[in-house]
């Protein structure tokens, strides 16, 4: 069985193009997953076949990753719009990442809006391989009516419902047929010494040359041909299904590919895990494709038995099933396979580093409708997290709240749709508190002496201590000046345990950080005393001296990194600064053409605001990852109301 991928974004016609490509020559299989990857088998060519149709939402860009890895070739669906080139960038990204040969067609050409040229043009920008044209549309007014073989030079009609039709190449279009040709050529001929000596001679190469020169280079993945059509009148199918069946490379080049990238023995490599998903009362479900001979139910596979393996058209088992080599299968009770992943008989080995998703935005907490439900939502969390790598599964600091990061709001919509469907688990969500930290602007002394009388021994402690604010980053310090054994010294680490108890939460409510704590005296009892009345003594006495130090607000900031199409870094710097953020410059990403990196230190309250007006300005294409840099005070109007927002609550976060 050959595989491909069929990637791009929503509304290019990706799922009509798997269509009309399964039903040029039968009936083809369809099988979907509920995170939206559909899979369809047929026949093309007396051999058979599986797309795989990876769901079109940046939000789902994972599972499109994911399916690369499985595939010989992939077909990337591009708009006939040149201003909408900028939405298929990061498929252009993860392609160009996985070296995943690829055929680009531009789909819908029966509705222009605007030159073929200015599309590919446009598409150049994010493209590293060469986008290089194998077919130009025949124009008839404002329609185009067919296409043009570029290494034939046979030039088609297109039919509704109907094979096209062989006809002459029209004059109107000779020209720029001789003028795109002789370009495809001169590319070609960089990857060929015996086409430039042709060229060179101004001797015309054979079709046939052509085509197998096209193939190999093809193969390896050196450039991106482009045809175009229009799927939904099965225009262009027949010519796009031949560009795979002849030029894409078979299973061979994808085992070296993955054995090398992994560095593992290619004679290993015996499959590979691309998807998975749960089924209420089957359980995980994994999609494999053999890599090697030897696959069946029981065999040893990533270090144990491979569970029953299904069909994926009716999902029945046959423990008589033998996967051939290049066949794509769903397998249960197979638990220990991880996804995605490489797999030899004996091991598991990590899937490479460009399968992983962009960082998750959208933080959420999860909040079980019942006491049942909470008592299953961490564990079903942490299976999803096992089958779906685009979600983040963390605990909210303080509360211990179930905290979730999801890619975004489609993304957490299909979370909670699984929990409630497959695992009957209710939830709502609400938006995480930031950490906010509060510290004293100025020092103060305080005297504090414990006293307390019981039946039997008492408690004493007295402690003079001082309290004063430490450097940004320097956290909780604690020093003793105590002269003369007025406190002994076996209760100075009961005063420091005090101290920072004290720490635990300021007059603000929150955590304080930041502050020194000195034992400058004290008194003591020789019966009375304990490291218990002392500890106290330290605690209460810090609380006072808190109240007295003049207490201030502390926000965090993230230090930022946005991941973004060029033509929207300069937007980024109005979006940080209504934020309240600090740019910090940007960078060319040396890893993906046409694409920045972007720095800003951003105030944690703003991260939400921040995900969403990126989604907006950069049309759901952009993300950004965070890492704590450190706390800053936070004034006026907006702390009053964070601090009123506490005391409303009650509750540490």
């Amino acid at each position: 069985m050959r595989c491909f991928t069929v990637l791009g974004p929503s509304q290019t016609g990706k799922s009509t193009v798997v269509e009309k490509l399964g039903s040029l020559e039968g009936t083809p299989r369809k099988s979907s997953s509920p995170y939206g990857l559909n899979l369809t088998e047929f026949t093309f060519g007396n051999e058979a076949w599986c797309a795989l149709d990876a769901p079109g939402p940046n939000e789902a860009l994972a599972h499109a990753q994911h399916a690369l890895l499985a595939s010989d070739a992939c077909i990337l669906c591009v708009s006939s719009a040149p201003e909408e080139a900028v939405l298929a960038a990061p498929y252009l990204r993860i392609i160009e990442a996985s070296g995943t040969p690829c055929i680009l067609f531009v789909n819908r050409m029966d509705e222009p809006r605007g030159r073929l040229r200015d599309v590919i043009a446009a598409l150049q920008d994010y493209a590293s391989h060469t986008l290089l044209l194998r077919q130009i549309p025949i124009r008839e007014g404002d329609r185009i009516i067919g296409s043009c073989d570029l290494i034939s030079e046979r030039a088609w009609r297109y039919r509704e419902g109907q094979p096209s039709a062989l006809i002459a190449i029209p004059e109107s279009t000779a020209e720029r047929e001789h003028e795109a040709r002789t370009e495809l050529l001169e590319h070609l001929s960089e990857f060929d010494d015996w086409l430039l000596e042709e060229l060179i001679e101004d001797r015309e190469p054979s079709s046939d040359a052509l085509y197998a020169i096209s193939s190999r280079v093809l193969r390896e993945n050196r450039i991106i041909p482009v045809l175009i059509g229009a799927a939904s009148h099965g225009n262009g199918m027949m010519r796009l299904m031949k560009a795979l069946r002849h030029e894409a490379p078979p299973l061979g080049v994808l085992r070296q590919r993955l054995a090398h990238t992994a560095t593992v023995d290619e004679g290993k490599l015996a499959a590979v895990s691309f998807h998975a998903y749960h089924r209420q009362n089957v359980g995980k479900t994994v999609l494999v494709r053999a890599l090697g001979e030897g696959l069946r139910q029981g065999a040893s596979l990533g270090g144990s038995g491979l569970g029953a393996v299904q069909s994926l058209a009716n999902g029945r088992s046959n423990s008589a099933v033998l996967p051939a080599p290049g066949d794509v299968f769903a397998t249960v009770k197979s638990d220990h396979l991880p996804v995605p992943s490489l797999l030899t008989a004996g091991a598991v080995v990590a899937s490479p580093e460009w399968t992983e998703p962009p960082t998750p935005m959208l933080e959420r907490i999860l909040v079980p409708g019942s006491e049942r439900d909470e008592n299953k939502l961490s564990e079903t969390l942490a299976k999803l997290s096992e089958t779906d790598r685009g979600l983040k599964v963390l605990q909210e600091e303080g509360t211990g709240a179930q905290l979730v990061r999801a890619q975004g709001p489609v993304h957490l919509r299909d979370l909670c749709r699984t929990l409630a469907e497959v695992f009957h688990i209710s939830v709502t969500d609400r938006t995480p508190s930031p950490t906010y930290r509060e510290t004293i602007a100025k020092p103060s002394e305080v005297h504090y002496r414990h006293r307390k009388q019981t039946g039997g021994a008492g408690q004493f402690a007295d402690v003079k201590l001082s309290i004063h604010p430490n450097a940004r980053g320097q956290g909780f310090t604690f020093g003793e000046t105590v002269k003369g054994g007025a406190v002994p010294r076996n209760y100075f680490p009961a005063v420091e345990a005090g101290a920072r108890e004290a720490m635990e939460k300021g007059p603000l409510g929150f955590e304080v950080i930041d502050v020194g704590v000195t034992l400058l005296d004290g008194q003591h009892h020789t019966v009375d005393s304990s490291e218990h009345a002392f500890r106290t003594a330290s605690k209460m006495g810090v609380r006072q001296a808190l109240t007295e130090g003049s207490t201030v607000l502390m926000q965090p900031i993230f230090r930022t990194e946005f991941h973004i199409p060029s033509v929207y870094s300069g937007s980024l710097v109005q979006i940080v600064a209504a934020l309240n953020g600090q740019v910090l410059g940007f960078d060319r990403d040396e890893a993906a053409k046409g694409w920045d990196i972007f720095r800003a230190l951003v105030p944690g309250g703003a991260l939400e605001d921040l995900a969403r007006s990126l989604r907006s300005a950069t049309q759901g294409i952009g993300y950004f990852s965070k890492t704590f840099d450190h706390f800053e005070e936070l004034y006026g109007k907006e702390a009053d109301a964070i601090v009123r927002a506490k005391e409303k609550s009650g509750t540490a976060h």
